[in-house]
């Protein structure tokens, strides 16, 4: 078997795990549950929770201490047990306990995934920006496979979605124990920083990119406002009777998934845009993308107004990808080859860590407080305008305070810290 289709394996079923479940627990928690938004943002901020320190902790094992696939190999079977046991959970308040173990075994492994990817495909001598790219995108065609079975199925508010994710993630824990070897880059520790593995947090010292991961973080909490709330929006036209019969909301996930599919387009543009507009361009026109993601849901409906909700999952694809991907490997080019996990494990605190928590906690507060009316109506209207007003807040700070020279062909030049 080639490599690339070892890593396109890889990729597939990392993300069909996350996509069994994530676009569809808000149903779960809301329609099923009948819990609070703020409850459920509890519970979705799980993820950035444990961003918070499992993806930089277990970068740094990998780092200096254990092979980066094995550890990949292991978290994924931990986390299958924890998803095995979502289903018979009862309460938030327990659920939150049991998605939080979930996610400190889920989380890392996006990142880990990246480490192993670069690596193997430095050693066989390839440009992980024109290779890479087209290896990940099957990590959103696992996603969207992951949406479809779950909508094709129906099972957008049943616990039976858990047990789907898990039995993939046993599929992948094992797989990943055939993965290529990425051994700890294992260097003679000449201080403490250096024998924790904390060496990547002096990229934090240079202006550049702490106002890198500053605004990522931002973008980050960008992400987990769709994640969290995109399909119970789309599933909550069904109290209308006009929209009750439409296409959105018996397959809200289906409409849902053509924001992955745009994903796979705008991931393959990527190394042209690296390459000739740079990082600083290629992040601003993805916080363009979130304001109107944000925009055309808030102005949308399943029938005269359907070309809005299509075009914003269209937007989709370029807000994630040049944000997610193009940041990944901006870090990969800026960080040490010694500290590539750790860096990556930073990317992912700041990102799907610190921007992951604000992000879900705090909607889900403000959301209780200002946007929900009478009988627990949610106004997504004013909903979707308060984000994208945060979002391109976001993009006019970026522009002004991101400094960063764009030399074409030097996207990866590492720097030693």
């Amino acid at each position: 078997m080639s490599l690339k289709l070892r890593l396109i394996i890889m990729n597939f079923l990392q993300f069909f795990v996350w996509g069994s479940w994530l676009t569809t627990v808000g149903n779960y928690c809301y329609q099923t549950q009948h819990w609070s938004s703020t409850e459920f943002g509890a519970i979705f901020a799980t993820m950035g929770i444990a961003s918070l320190f499992m993806p930089a902790l277990m970068g740094i094992l990998a780092d200096k201490w254990i092979n980066a696939e094995r550890l990949y190999g292991v978290l994924h079977l931990l986390g299958a047990c924890m998803l095995f046991i979502v289903p018979t959970v009862g309460s938030p308040q327990l659920l939150f306990w049991v998605m939080l173990v979930n996610m400190c075994f889920y989380m890392p492994t996006i990142a880990l995934s990246i480490t192993v990817a670069y690596n193997a495909l430095k050693a066989d001598g390839q440009d992980i920006i024109k290779v890479y790219p087209p290896i990940r995108v099957w990590g959103t065609v696992g996603f969207i496979v992951a949406m479809w079975t779950i909508s094709l199925r129906h099972l957008d508010t049943s616990p039976t979605q858990f047990y789907v994710a898990g039995i993939a993630a046993v599929l992948l824990g094992l797989y990943a124990f055939t993965l290529p070897r990425c051994p700890p880059a294992y260097t003679k520790h000449t201080s403490l920083v250096d024998a924790l593995g904390l060496r990547a947090f002096a990229l934090m010292k240079q202006y550049k990119m702490a106002v890198f991961f500053l605004f990522a973080m931002a973008l980050g909490a960008s992400l987990q406002l769709t994640n969290a709330y995109g399909n119970t929006f789309l599933s909550d036209f069904g109290s209308n009777a006009v929209y009750a019969q439409s296409f959105v909301v018996k397959y809200s996930n289906i409409v849902l998934s053509l924001s992955q599919v745009s994903e796979t387009l705008f991931i393959l543009a990527i190394p042209f845009f690296l390459y000739r507009f740079g990082i600083k361009t290629v992040m601003l026109i993805s916080m363009i993308a979130w304001v109107l993601r944000f925009g055309l849901f808030a102005y949308g409906n399943p029938t005269d107004l359907l070309w809005m909700i299509l075009m914003s999952n269209i937007v989709y694809g370029m807000a994630f990808d040049f944000f997610n991907i193009s940041g990944s490997l901006f870090v990969e080019g800026q960080a040490d080859p010694q500290i590539r996990a750790s860096a990556q494990g930073l990317f992912m605190l700041m990102t799907n860590g610190i921007g992951a928590v604000l992000g879900s906690s705090l909607s889900g507060i403000i959301i209780d407080r200002y946007f929900t009316g009478a009988g627990g109506v949610l106004q997504w209207h004013q909903i979707w305008l308060a984000f994208a007003a945060y979002s391109l807040v976001v993009a006019v700070l970026f522009a002004i305070l991101f400094k960063h020279k764009h030399v074409p062909d030097a996207v990866t030049t590492p720097v030693h810290i």
